[in-house]
């Protein structure tokens, strides 16, 4: 069982989300990962569900969108809801991210069913800094009594349900059956939701920096696809 975040882990961060769709090496490291049917490939990301399908549709696997939110199991048509969920949320959060973009240049804001994303990864980092405490404190007083969340990643803030994790969804694939082994990669505090709720011999990566509760690190998504890569040697081998 491969359970894989994919930006910053099988790829590299872009300035912009639509730039970082899959590179012809990556398509051939998933296709070979794939090959065996003992395999089983998910995908787990903050990406809409859409550009998901977009990027993956000729791929037999299982992707997870928007952080656990939208489930789409391996050979299925269709996405389901991990559970009811509300958008109206939104119409309150928006107008205040909307502002902080204006008030920050380069910065723009990514809607998706259920989550509003702020980015500012093109912004100058000083005044960006300075936005992003200021946009936080607003947003937790504005959230305080609603059942979302504001979380800090890579240059972003994030807006979304607390009750929907990564780690939530994945439990779905864990419980199917009784693997053999398990790799679990990830390079943010989302990914943290799905280490935690790992058996303990599952293997999990940090990819980058910093601390989190993941068994092992590597620094680049080079290094994480070359881990891969031996993977799949391995396999071809057998």
């Amino acid at each position: 069982l491969f359970l894989l975040d994919y930006d910053g882990t099988l790829i590299g961060l872009a300035d912009r989300p639509e730039k970082a769709g899959p590179d012809k090496k990556l398509c051939n490291l998933l296709s070979s990962l794939n090959k065996s049917p003992n395999n089983e490939l998910v995908i787990i990301s903050g990406r809409d569900k859409d550009t998901l399908e977009r990027w993956f549709s000729g791929f037999d696997i299982s992707l997870i969108a928007e952080h656990g939110a939208w489930l789409k199991a391996k050979g299925s048509r269709k996405w389901h809801l991990i559970e009811p969920l509300r958008d109206d949320w939104k119409d309150t959060i928006r107008p205040v991210l909307e502002l902080y973009a204006d008030r920050t240049p380069r910065s723009f804001v990514e809607e998706k069913d259920f989550c509003l994303v702020w980015h500012y990864r093109r912004s100058d980092s000083a005044l960006a800094n300075i936005r992003s405490q200021e946009l936080r404190a607003a947003l937790m007083d504005l959230t305080a009594n609603l059942n979302i969340g504001v979380f800090e990643g890579h240059k972003i803030l994030e807006v979304k349900n607390i009750g929907v994790s990564k780690g939530r969804a994945a439990q779905i694939w864990l419980q199917k059956e009784k693997w053999d082994f398990i790799l679990a990669a990830g390079d943010d505090y989302t990914d943290d939701e799905l280490f935690e709720i790992l058996p303990t011999e599952a293997y999990s990566i940090k990819v980058g920096d910093g601390i989190s509760k993941a068994r092992f690190n590597v620094y680049t998504v080079d290094e994480f696809r070359a881990i891969l890569n031996i993977l799949t040697e391995t396999q071809n081998d057998k």
